[in-house]
């Protein structure tokens, strides 16, 4: 397993569109494990493969305190059930050290392959929720901070901009 290396906002390939998985198989598996490894180092909660420079259609994520309930979504698809909506919290390792408020529809249902390649359906509410639309945005080139407003998504830029530019 490898850590890879996470793409942090403003990087353009973060907006990339990515593409079906066409087969889930051992590339697609060791991709999953090098994001988990990546994911738990950094340490985070959710991971797509657009994060880490990957442009499939494959998601990871363990909400749990002690790391041990992976999940794998592999080509999900959303859809929203109901009209209620939830305001979270949202962190992103591609947004280091940012955490701003973001309203999003409180019940989905997600469709998706797991790491063996077996299709599943998920109804979560609450953190899952949240966590898993936010993981699917990445994969449709969109990050959390795109649902702030333009002045708050521009101070965000600049402070990163800013500290790139030191670590550079």
């Amino acid at each position: 397993m490898a850590i890879l290396t996470i793409l942090e906002f403003p990087d353009p390939r973060l907006r990339t569109q990515a593409k079906s998985v066409e087969a889930v198989d051992s590339r697609i598996r060791q991709l999953v494990d090098d994001m988990f490894e990546t994911m738990y180092a950094a340490p985070g909660i959710g991971l797509a493969a657009t994060q880490v420079n990957v442009h499939e259609r494959v998601v990871v994520m363990d909400l749990s305190d002690e790391q041990n309930a992976p999940m794998v979504f592999i080509n999900p698809e959303v859809e929203i059930i109901g009209e209620e909506k939830q305001d979270y919290q949202e962190g992103c390792l591609s947004v280091p050290g940012f955490y701003e408020t973001v309203e999003r529809p409180s019940n989905i249902r997600v469709k998706a392959l797991d790491r063996d390649g077996t299709p599943f359906v998920l109804e979560p509410d609450g953190l899952l929720a949240v966590c898993i639309q936010h993981e699917l945005d990445h994969l449709d080139g969109k990050l959390f901070v795109d649902y702030l407003t333009p002045l708050k998504r521009q101070r965000i830029r600049q402070k990163l901009e800013k500290l790139h530019r030191k670590q550079a």
